[in-house]
């Protein structure tokens, strides 16, 4: 009897330059992800976060806080557009002109319906592989923040902020926000 075995083409950064500039992509394990434009709720949860950390970050002199679309290289087979990233100043040549070359300091994903299984589980696995030290997922829809620290075995949840809460970074130490700022 014969076995037919299907192999997947594994994508790289090179294919991924060839997509279509009016459509966004994610390279995940050389798998190319389409990513569909998020909704106003994200996008208005993004701005007031993101608007929050650039004064912060700027005010201290502290480095640089990008949003998406940025298009950021862990490696050949892995490029992701994070909602909003920090790099900090001692890490700044990591930023090229077309892209981030190596794990932001700071990754803030928000849940999407359409991306949540890409952003709790594949994304968070390859923010920790490559270094990441510190990843925050929002959940819009609770209306809350998980804050986790890279350590030796991976993620470990450092708190858990809700709407009345006070989010407090372990990278960008002082910056605090009330999330009910935020949602």
């Amino acid at each position: 009897m014969t076995v037919l075995t299907v192999t997947k083409k594994k994508y790289t950064y090179d294919d991924y330059l060839k997509t279509p500039d009016d459509e966004r992509y994610e390279l995940i394990e050389g798998e190319l992800l389409m990513t569909p434009a998020p909704k106003t709720e994200h996008q208005r949860i993004s701005r007031k976060l993101e608007f929050r950390m650039v004064t912060f970050v700027e005010d201290n002199d502290l480095g640089e806080v990008f949003y998406a679309p940025c298009d950021v290289c862990l490696d050949k087979e892995n490029t992701v557009q994070p909602d909003i990233l920090f790099v900090s100043k001692e890490r700044l040549y990591i930023i090229e002109e077309d892209n981030i070359k190596g794990a932001p300091d700071l990754v803030v994903e928000i849940i999407s319906e359409s991306t949540a299984y890409r952003d709790t589980i594949q994304k968070k696995m390859l923010y920790a592989r490559f270094g990441v030290k510190e990843y925050w997922m929002a959940a819009p829809r609770e209306k809350m923040i998980e804050v986790y620290s890279l350590e030796e075995k991976g993620y470990q949840l450092v708190k858990t902020c809700f709407y009345n809460d006070t989010l407090e970074s372990q990278i960008l130490k002082g910056f605090k926000v009330e999330l009910k700022e935020i949602f």
